[in-house]
């Protein structure tokens, strides 16, 4: 028995199709991306502006189709090595990227069907685990992923690595005030479920069908009062005892798949 039926979904008055994106993600300075996913789909994004690509020869031989019309130099590894930050893992590839441009709420909701995931980020500070997060928000199909404006990090090389491109698929969206944009996702027919160990259901037992948020917490600190209270329900995701808690995108990657599941099965 499912704890209780959905609200209707209902197009937000506030989502055109074409809202105005006028902000640079993370700033207006270009960013090295390097290792291989992340720097093959910014080249297959249209939206990104590429400034420079670097790749060893033997890197530059193999991907020659998606090179074709750049400005390509060849370098040894150890010159690549030298142009990106200390311990960059970079396959034989790099770009150095303008910023993306960054989106609003109104542009995850012109993504959303009658059947929608967005992922909202309270104050997940590693770039490590908002890069996995992306890359399950699109290996699942997520509408976006939305983060705080502060406590949050920058889309920088390291996140796009996690992101393993996920980067360039799924929106990732700055909310000023966090309680304002989920309270925004509620007027647009989303039920708000919280992943806090205080929930009181386990995250299998509920009906994920129609339009849903996922709203995880920081590192160690879980969800803020406020956030959780703004939560339509709090949930669990059953794990043993002898080690209850996951790592935030572990986390966020159960209940991806559990809403991929129910909302349209995995192939």
């Amino acid at each position: 028995m499912r704890p209780h039926q959905h609200r209707p979904a209902k197009p937000s008055r506030n989502a055109p199709r074409n809202a105005p994106r006028s902000t640079p993600r993370g700033g207006h300075q270009a960013v090295w991306l390097y290792g291989r996913h992340p720097v093959l789909a910014a080249l297959a994004n249209p939206e990104r502006r590429i400034e420079r690509l670097l790749a060893t020869k033997d890197v530059a031989e193999r991907h020659a189709k998606e090179f074709a019309g750049r400005n390509l130099q060849t370098l040894s590894r150890e010159e690549l090595a030298q142009r990106l930050p200390a311990g960059a893992v970079h396959q034989g590839l790099a770009v150095l990227a303008a910023p993306l441009e960054e989106p609003v709420l109104e542009d995850v909701l012109a993504r959303c069907g009658d059947d929608a995931l967005v992922l909202a980020l309270d104050q997940v500070t590693d770039p490590h685990n908002v890069g996995a997060i992306l890359r399950t928000a699109a290996a699942f199909g997520a509408a976006g992923v939305i983060v705080t404006e502060r406590h949050a990090p920058a889309d920088t090389g390291v996140l796009a690595k996690a992101a393993s491109g996920g980067l360039e698929i799924v929106p990732l969206v700055r909310a000023v005030n966090l309680a304002r944009t989920l309270e925004q996702l509620k007027e647009a027919g989303f039920w708000l479920y919280g992943l806090d160990e205080r929930g009181d259901a386990a995250i299998d037992m509920l009906d994920l069908k129609g339009r849903v948020c996922i709203v995880l917490g920081a590192e160690g600190e879980g969800l803020r009062r406020l956030t959780a209270e703004k939560c339509d329900r709090l949930v669990t995701i059953p794990t043993q005892a002898a080690l209850a808690a996951l790592n935030v995108s572990n986390a966020a990657a159960v209940a991806a798949y559990e809403w991929a599941r129910q909302a349209k099965p995995v192939k």
